[in-house]
């Protein structure tokens, strides 16, 4: 009997269990994330403490909710990459299905931002309420991930709830393997939004 799992009730250990997940334990496996060879402009670092401001002005207010993430936080994030133009394109909501080699195990899900380039699926994006831990997210993130149709071609995942910011590296083939970003938050001094700005781009 074939189980069915919500994307966003699976685990780490479900993952590793009925698709063979592991942490990629070589250093080199995701060395994107690591100083990327971007420069921002005055005029982008103007409007990223502007997107802090904001996010610091609606967090007295807790919690800030998914969507007001998305639209607060996300989406300038978007733009400033470039992601709203040629050649890329975005899907918001599209439906994934992942299924275990053995058919045993399905899961099911919608990935809230998917931003392609021809096809290739360069970014997978999670959004959380800004209440929500964010590697609460690394699971269903990763389903997602793996569910890219270009099994031997590395996907990128960024989750986020507008305060903090982790990025995920993953590949199928030939062993499904995972790393992650060290954890960047808005707590932390200065306007870190400016690194991942500059990922994004380097991606």
């Amino acid at each position: 009997m074939v189980q069915s799992i919500a994307a966003k009730e699976v685990t780490l250990a479900q993952l590793r269990e009925s698709f063979g997940l592991q942490v990629a334990r070589d250093p080199q496996f995701f060395t994107e994330w690591m100083q990327p060879a971007v420069t921002l402009t005055p005029a982008e670092e103007q409007t990223l403490d502007r997107v802090k401001q904001n996010f610091e002005s609606l967090m007295e207010d807790p919690p800030m909710l998914e969507n007001t993430v998305k639209m607060v936080v996300l989406s300038p994030l978007l733009d400033l990459a470039g992601f709203y133009r040629s050649p890329y394109a975005i899907e918001t909501e599209p439906s994934i299905e992942l299924t275990a080699t053995d058919g045993d195990t399905t899961v099911r899900g919608r990935i809230d931002v998917l931003v392609l380039q021809r096809h290739f699926w360069l970014l997978v994006i999670e959004s959380k309420r800004s209440d929500f831990s964010v590697t609460r997210g690394l699971p269903q993130a990763l389903s997602y991930m793996l569910a890219n149709p270009a099994k031997d071609k590395p996907s990128f995942g960024l989750i986020m709830n507008g305060n903090e910011f982790l990025f995920v590296k993953a590949i199928a083939h030939p062993t499904a393997q995972y790393a992650t970003s060290r954890l960047f938050s808005l707590i932390n001094p200065g306007n870190e939004l400016q690194d991942i700005l500059k990922i994004m781009k380097g991606l």
